[in-house]
Formats: structure tokens, sequence, C-alpha cells
């Protein structure tokens, strides 16, 4: 397999650069995790990075490379393809309280 040194930026992995196994594309994976075992011995912590562009080229505008960027909320931005006929996600339920309707013996 080949591999290739990527930069991160941000998080606990500032500065550092790790060799990350490409794809078949040769392309780094979307999110790279990094799972941080907890010292008292509970679960571990995972911390996520994005692949974001390192620059582009002038003339054609093409990507020159891949670094990471940590992503605070952990969500790495998955949850596979978004398909144009797709049903969006539901939105969550409204309290139970703000939907209902005053009748006429709440004065």
């Amino acid at each position: 397999m080949k591999s290739q040194d990527t930069p991160f930026e941000g998080g606990p992995m500032d500065g550092r650069v790790l060799p990350v196994l490409l794809g078949m594309t040769g392309h780094p994976p979307k999110t790279y995790r990094i799972p941080v075992p907890d010292p008292a011995g509970g679960r571990p912590t995972v911390l996520v990075y994005r692949r974001v562009p390192r620059g582009h080229s002038k003339r054609l505008g093409l990507t020159q490379g891949w670094k990471y960027a940590y992503d605070p909320t952990g969500k790495g931005g998955g949850g596979g393809p978004k398909w144009p006929c797709s049903k969006p996600d539901p939105a969550p339920a409204p309290d139970a309280t703000s939907s209902r309707k005053p009748d006429d013996t709440d004065g």
C-alpha cells in the first residue's frame, strides 16, 4: 500500500505530520479518526480530522495536496452520499406544550 506524509492542523495534533495510507484513487480518507485512551481506563476519546485541500495551482486551480483540519464537533461530515432524491433528515419533534392550542377553558 502507498502512504503519504500528511500535515495536521488544529487540535492536539497541530503541527504534526503523519504517514497516511492512500486509497485506490490515490487520495487519503476524507475523515481521520484518532482514538486517545482515557488514563482512568474509561472509554477512549476520539479526535476527528477532516481532509481539506492544502493549496491550489494558479493556472488550472488543481489541488496541490491534502491536509487534515481538526473538527471539534466530532461528526466528520460523513454519513454517506447525499443524493438529490434522498429525503432530508427528520426534524426534531416539537415540545408537547408548545404545539398545544389554547382552549376555551384556559381563560
